[in-house]
């Protein structure tokens, strides 16, 4: 099942899910908005390399708005950190940024239980449009879990404080 909205905000009460910052004019009936942060993720050179930690610099988007373009991956992160321990944490893209060709994720929409942080955006358009720092760009929704599980608690993405590139590279050091 889905947590509605007035769940969420009563298990944010409860500790039970972290969203902070919170603004209640941020939450749906079945949903919570999540704003962009100020700073995005590019790659410097092609062809990325799954087995290699890729080169990538930041670009910052000033308060007038960044034109992003087609053909391009642009990593951002959400401005709220996030935490649960009880629920499965999904990300969508909202269809007000969909209707203009703006896409929030290409996989990586399903969250673990027991992640805590704040989340990657793998952001693509299909045409030119412009974006502003803080806007709400996605939502963040709830799932609940059936049966015994081990918390997400130690993995690379855990914790993180920054937009984080793939650290794919990772699952193959043992290879070394």
């Amino acid at each position: 099942m889905i947590l509605s909205g007035l769940a969420i905000k009563k298990e944010i009460q409860a500790g039970s899910i972290v969203i902070d910052p919170f603004n209640d004019s941020q939450l749906n009936p079945n949903s919570y908005n999540l704003r962009l942060h100020d700073k995005l993720l590019v790659y410097r050179n092609l062809p990325l390399d799954i087995k290699k930690a890729n080169d990538y610099e930041f670009i910052t988007i000033p308060p007038d708005g960044l034109i992003l373009y087609p053909g391009q991956l642009y990593l951002g992160r959400s401005l709220e950190y996030t935490r649960t321990d009880r629920f499965v944490p999904m990300l969508e893209g909202r269809s007000s940024m969909g209707r203009l060709g703006l896409c929030v994720h290409i996989t990586a929409g399903f969250g673990d239980v027991g992640f805590a942080g704040f989340w990657t955006l793998e952001i693509h358009v299909i045409m030119p449009v412009r974006i502003y720092p803080e806007i709400e760009i996605c939502q963040i929704y709830y799932h609940t879990i059936e049966g015994d599980f081990l918390p997400y608690k130690n993995g690379k993405y855990q914790n993180n404080t920054e937009v984080q590139p793939s650290m794919s590279w990772k699952d193959f050091a043992a290879e070394k």
